[in-house]
């Protein structure tokens, strides 16, 4: 294996994983920055009132994005296993 497709197949880690979480993530937040935004309008302070819409809306953020997520890591996984002749080599 040389150092160009070491890089190249860190490359395409990295860049898989930062497409994976970014639904998951961005979801979490704008519900956070929406909540904490209601929170400092109605001078609300409780702790658990961010938990539970965090909680839902990741919940169903994973739930509509499961296909794409799923997708992607076999299109991944499919690719990285195509490239174990060219490592041995």
């Amino acid at each position: 294996m040389t150092m160009e497709m070491a890089v190249d197949i860190m490359r395409n880690l990295l860049q898989t994983g930062l497409l994976l979480a970014v639904p998951i993530l961005g979801t979490a937040t704008v519900v956070g920055l929406i909540v904490s935004l209601i929170q400092s309008i109605t001078s609300l302070q409780e702790q658990t009132l961010t938990f539970v819409p965090k909680l839902i809306c990741v919940s169903l953020a994973i739930i509509v994005s499961a296909n794409f997520i799923l997708r992607t890591l076999m299109e991944f996984c499919v690719s990285m296993l195509n490239l174990i002749p060219a490592m041995a080599q």
